[in-house]
């Protein structure tokens, strides 16, 4: 039998498409045989199940790859059912025609769908992309069947004629062209194999073509049936003089005799056939789970805590997610999800599989209802994929709630890491929010965890102490309706070392605050506004609650008020610094900075979108200084006027109280600094 004929395809242009465009990495068509491989062994192992063929004597699934860089080949020989000359010409010569769908629909009542990948069609050309010239040698599992040689060069004619293959199953010879020859080394392909292939059902071995052989020594106990022996060596028990209790020496036996058995080394399978994520999550312990992430992500950094994903409806997807633990500092934020179809590993970056506020995970996902050769473009228009992520934003959600409730320890401890990816997500994805929002953590300035309920009780009559601290201030702003006057207040500190002059306050006062420190705290906090409409968030810097003064009269302290404004516009040379004065109880405290929580938002906003240009003042007054005048330093201010110090005096009162305010400009800094030794050279006269 001889055969030449012309590859069914539709344009004469296709090798060049393959080679340029099909796929973006080259790499990827050791994925597209060993897959094909794995595919047919699968599909012989269902025929054998369904007693429609039997394995001879011996037979191990496997699928062999071999690097010859002296001949500037690659070899892949599996173990499958092989072809004949008929299905050859039906699934090589007429392109982009799968074998597994004929495959299932003949055997559609009797086999598992799922398990068979099934692209044997436009992936198998892949190989072209880094061949001169392609042969298939196999032999079909047909009774009475004959070996096949195929053969082409890469461009639209092939050669069909009988082969020498004495075993079923197929080999496939790739002569590699000169800009891929980095195939033949066998570095190069372990790499390529241990990205696509680390989790394929069937064990993949690589070898070099005449490599010099290596061995192994064992213990003879742990001789297996398929090990070649090379030599059995017996040693001999191995002793040493050593000196009793009372001086005597004798010899004792340190090594006991042993028969070793010398053997051709074992081939070490680059496949793991049973992942983590296929097995039941009460059958994984662990340890296991540890260093599955530590194997697949390279990352010796012990995972928080991690999610066993397992669905087999509307849609059929395991796996398993990990939050890492990260040093924002110093670590990409961004995470990896591989993306697997029944083991065969599709793409590590695409992120439409998971909501965005979850990118930090790390993780893997098999789902077979994702095609091999996926595209982004598809996926970002895919109703499926957008199932996947409602789904993972759901378990995630399930996970974190069940955490809280019933493992509240490890939750707190895991709660500074994740919280800024959970409070992004409330914000982005109402669902994920309506599931989460409860569990949201809030820690005081003592160090206390507390969801919000806990926190602040949502019935108005029962809400924490230092919430009555509010009254009068509310009062005060006439402008307030009926509504707002009910809100609850939360006080909130976004920097603990800045603003740590307020904390001691709230602290002595016996008040309390949360911190709320990363960036996506100041839209979180406009969020929970809307989310519960009897709060309302301030910062501990924002206003002087009564809990801090004393009472006094209007008359009292409007002159006092209207004298020191005078004093420090002039000092400061600034005629629109608002300036306030209260008696403050801590006679200890001369001054303090406070901003409005609406004008420092409107702050916040503008640096947020970049609207550098425009001028804060426009919202109204900005940061307001307020003086406490029961401090000496206030009061000597008041007594001497005119005194040669005051502006001094004045200067430093402004900058100090900036200080636990905001950092200062560099300007400023410089100023504060030589005040501060002028300041130390009058007391030292």
């Amino acid at each position: 039998m001889s055969k030449t004929g012309n590859l069914s395809i539709n344009s004469e242009n296709i090798f060049p498409i393959i080679k340029k465009w099909l796929y973006s990495d080259h790499d990827i068509f050791v994925r597209e045989v060993v897959s094909n491989g794995c595919d047919a062994i699968t599909k012989l192992h269902k025929l054998e199940v369904m007693g429609e063929y039997s394995y001879p004597e011996g037979h191990k699934d496997s699928i062999q790859v071999i690097v010859n860089p002296d001949e500037k080949t690659l070899k892949f020989i599996d173990t499958g059912l092989g072809m004949t000359a008929d299905e050859v010409e039906e699934y090589i010569t007429q392109i982009a025609f799968s074998g597994a769908t004929a495959f299932l629909e003949k055997y559609k009542d009797k086999t598992n769908k799922d398990e068979i990948i099934g692209h044997f069609g436009l992936g198998f050309y892949s190989v072209f992309m880094v061949s001169d010239n392609v042969e298939i040698d196999t032999l079909s599992f047909q009774e009475g069947a004959y070996p096949v040689h195929w053969e082409c060069d890469g461009g639209s004619e092939y050669t069909l004629d009988e082969g020498t293959k004495a075993s079923v199953g197929t080999e496939i010879t790739l002569h590699l062209n000169e800009e891929s020859l980095e195939f033949a080394n066998e570095y190069r392909m372990r790499e390529v194999l241990e990205k696509y292939c680390s989790f394929m059902p069937v064990e993949i071995f690589l070898s070099k073509a005449n490599a010099p052989q290596e061995y192994e020594t064992i213990d003879e106990s742990e001789l297996r049936e398929d090990d070649v022996v090379v030599e059995h060596i017996h040693e001999d028990a191995k002793t040493e003089e050593k000196e009793d209790e009372n001086g005597n020496k004798e010899t004792v036996e340190v090594s006991p005799a042993r028969d070793r058995v010398k053997i051709n080394k074992r081939p070490v399978s680059i496949s793991d056939i049973h992942p983590l994520w296929e097995k039941h999550p009460n059958d994984c312990t662990e340890e296991e789970y540890k260093e599955f992430y530590r194997k697949v992500f390279m990352d010796y950094k012990e995972p928080l805590f991690w999610i066993h994903l397992n669905m087999d409806y509307p849609f059929n997807l395991k796996g398993i997610l990990y939050f890492p633990r990260i040093n924002t500092e110093y670590d990409s934020i961004e995470g990896t999800i591989k993306l697997y179809n029944n083991q065969v590993f599709i793409a590590d970056n695409i992120k439409e599989v998971i909501p965005e506020y979850l990118m930090l995970l790390k993780g893997v996902i098999d789902c077979p209802d994702f095609p091999l050769n996926v595209s982004r473009s598809a996926l970002q228009n895919d109703g499926f994929v957008k199932k996947i992520s409602d789904y993972i934003s759901k378990k995630v959600a399930d996970k974190l709630s069940g955490m809280c409730k019933t493992d509240r320890e490890n939750y707190e401890k895991y709660w500074d890491d994740i919280n800024p990816f959970l409070k992004y997500g409330c914000i982005k994805d109402s669902k994920f929010n309506e599931r989460i929002i409860d569990y949201i953590l809030y820690k005081d300035i003592n160090g206390k965890y507390q969801t919000l309920k806990e926190l602040v009780p949502e019935k108005v009559e029962e809400k924490v102490d230092f919430d009555e601290s509010q009254d009068t201030a509310e009062e005060a702003n006439s402008q307030e309706t009926d509504s707002e006057k009910e809100k609850t207040t939360v006080y909130y500190v976004t920097d603990e070392i800045q603003q740590s002059q307020y904390i001691n306050m709230f602290k002595d006062a016996g008040l309390n605050a949360v911190i709320l420190k990363h960036n996506i705290d100041t839209a979180f906090v406009t969020h929970m506004e809307r989310q519960r409409e009897d709060l309302k968030f301030e910062r501990i810097d924002a206003d002087v609650t009564d809990t801090f003064k004393e009472e006094s009269s209007e008359e009292e302290m409007k002159e006092t008020t209207e004298t020191l404004t005078e004093i420090f516009r002039k000092a400061l040379n600034n005629d629109k610094l608002g300036i306030k004065v209260e008696k403050l109880k801590n006679e200890n405290t001369s001054s303090l900075m406070i901003l409005s929580e609406e004008n420092r938002r409107m702050q916040d906003m503008m640096k947020m979108y970049g609207m550098y240009g425009m001028d804060p003042s426009m919202f109204g007054n900005q940061e307001t200084l307020v003086l406490n005048a029961k401090h000496k330093l206030v009061q000597y201010i008041l007594e001497h006027k005119d005194g040669e110090y005051v502006p001094m005096i004045c200067e430093q009162l402004y900058d100090l109280a900036m200080l636990a305010h905001k950092p200062l400009s560099p300007d400023e800094m410089t100023k504060f600094i030589a005040r501060s030794n002028e300041i130390m050279l009058l007391l030292a006269k």
